[in-house]
């Protein structure tokens, strides 16, 4: 049974360090995007280095108060806010925000987990290297955050989720041990690897405190295009066109419906689009080529052979950086015109390529049976990555459909895990999707990460209700 950290435990906290590392929690401390989930909490702690985090947690664990790590707050699933239970205390390491070494020629970085991946980003760019990880939040959510969940993002086709794009990690365990795991090392078989097991945690088994990232130099050219496709299955005809021509030289595949743009004509008029009648499929392809190698005519070449093979019915090749930027700000842009127009359910699943096209297919045919709705279905094709969200009518707003949420989310998710999907492709389950996670799981691996729980985090001080149902 956890306790509160109540006036007493922070009081006797204030006293063990410096000015300032306790605070009143701010609304960003407590909110999550979507508005789905409130926070609670006794106060939030604002440590400058990692072994203020461990005397933190060695505090709580001895308390038996529960702990909630904050990174940028842009979850999706609520891991980031605590709406019941005892009173935890949020950690938020927003302080922590060095880059601890850069290594150039190992392409290797060294930072700290409350750094904002932005920053990052800019860091090895600065140094002629490239941070492959790229989200539409990458302006305020944080390294530690990233890995917590396993980001993926656009660009997983080629680089990985976050798990991918990760040497090493330095973490405090739940009982204020620190893990010493920075390395720089491409190969490590020295035992279990902690490092993949704290990844995707979501901040259950540990709090990130630094990681050592990989880079890689950037290509020589890059170029993208729109291309109006026949169908989700048809695209994907496309993508397999595409890696037989170029390999791994795509970086980017990504699907988008008719609906997202019209949700952006509709929400943001004075967005420039790039068709005058927006196609029902569009996929933006988006390449990294060598020396020597020609952008535009790589994707001329692709959308020829497109066409000749009837996948293919329209196209806009970028000519410039400047172009290929505009073509992804209206990809980028698709969340926030979903969250203009508000969804219903949103779904961030993955399926066996193979499985997509029928997957689509059957999911608008079994919502047209719930009632009158709207899909938005995009994402990452490449990797297998939609996000399927449901909207309300036009006229009417979501709150007229939260009698109809539970059944609209538990038909997708049906229809996800009878392909043999899942119902969470990058976003986590955090608190939202703890029941799904029961009901879809394999029973021998939630087993598996209850028992691993329970070893590491006994009195389940961390993060508790996430991922797994607190005792």
């Amino acid at each position: 049974m956890l306790n509160p950290a109540d006036d007493a435990f922070l009081a006797g906290l204030a006293r063990r360090f410096p000015p300032g590392t306790l605070a009143q929690p701010q609304p960003h401390h407590l909110t999550e995007p979507r508005g789905r989930h409130l926070g609670r909490a006794g106060a939030v702690a604002l440590p400058r280095t990692t072994e203020e985090v461990a005397r933190l947690v060695s505090a709580c664990a001895e308390a038996r108060v529960g702990i909630v790590p904050i990174g940028g707050g842009t979850g999706l699933v609520g891991g980031q806010v605590m709406g019941e239970g005892p009173l935890p205390l949020l950690v938020s390491l927003e302080r922590m925000s060095r880059v601890r070494g850069l290594f150039p020629s190992e392409n290797v970085i060294l930072v700290e987990a409350g750094a904002i991946l932005a920053d990052v980003q800019a860091a090895a760019e600065a140094a002629g290297r490239m941070f492959p990880l790229w989200l539409a939040s990458e302006g305020s959510c944080r390294i530690g955050g990233n890995l917590a969940c396993n980001a993926g993002g656009t660009a997983v086709l080629r680089y990985g989720n976050a798990r991918d794009l990760c040497l090493g990690l330095e973490a405090v365990l739940p009982d204020g041990s620190i893990l010493h795991g920075l390395k720089r090392l491409r190969k490590d078989n020295t035992g279990y690897d902690l490092r993949n097991l704290l990844i995707g945690a979501e901040g259950t088994l540990g709090i990130i405190t630094a990681a050592s990232l990989k880079l890689v130099r950037p290509p020589a050219a890059e170029g993208a295009a729109l291309l109006a496709v026949r169908d989700p299955a048809a695209a994907l005809d496309l993508l397999g066109r595409a890696q037989r021509r170029l390999g791994p030289l795509v970086t980017g595949f990504e699907l988008m419906h008719r609906q997202g743009l019209d949700f952006l004509a509709e929400t943001m008029p004075g967005l420039r689009q790039p068709f005058a009648e927006p196609p029902v499929w569009t996929v933006l392809v988006d390449l990294g080529l060598a020396e020597g190698m020609d952008p535009a005519a790589e994707l001329e070449a692709l959308f020829a052979e497109g066409l000749e093979a009837g996948l293919v019915s329209d196209g806009i090749v970028a000519q410039s950086l400047a172009q290929r930027a505009d073509f992804w700000a209206i990809r980028e842009t698709i969340p926030e015109g979903n969250r203009r127009i508000g969804s219903i359910a949103s779904h961030d699943i993955s399926l066996p390529l193979g499985e997509i096209a029928r997957f689509v297919e059957e999911a608008g045919a079994a919502l047209a049976r719930i009632g009158s709705l709207r899909v938005n279905c995009f994402g990452h094709l490449g990797d297998g990555n939609l996000h399927y969200n449901v909207f309300p009518a036009p006229g009417r707003r979501r709150e007229d459909y939260e009698p109809l949420r539970a059944e609209i989310t538990r038909c997708v998710h049906d229809l996800v895990h009878a392909a043999g999907g899942s119902i969470s492709a990058e976003h986590g389950i955090g608190r939202l999707k703890v029941a799904e996670l029961e009901r879809y799981g394999d029973p021998a691996r939630l087993a598996a990460m209850r028992a691993i729980k329970a070893a590491l985090d006994p009195h389940g001080i961390m993060n508790p209700g996430a991922v797994l149902r607190a005792a």
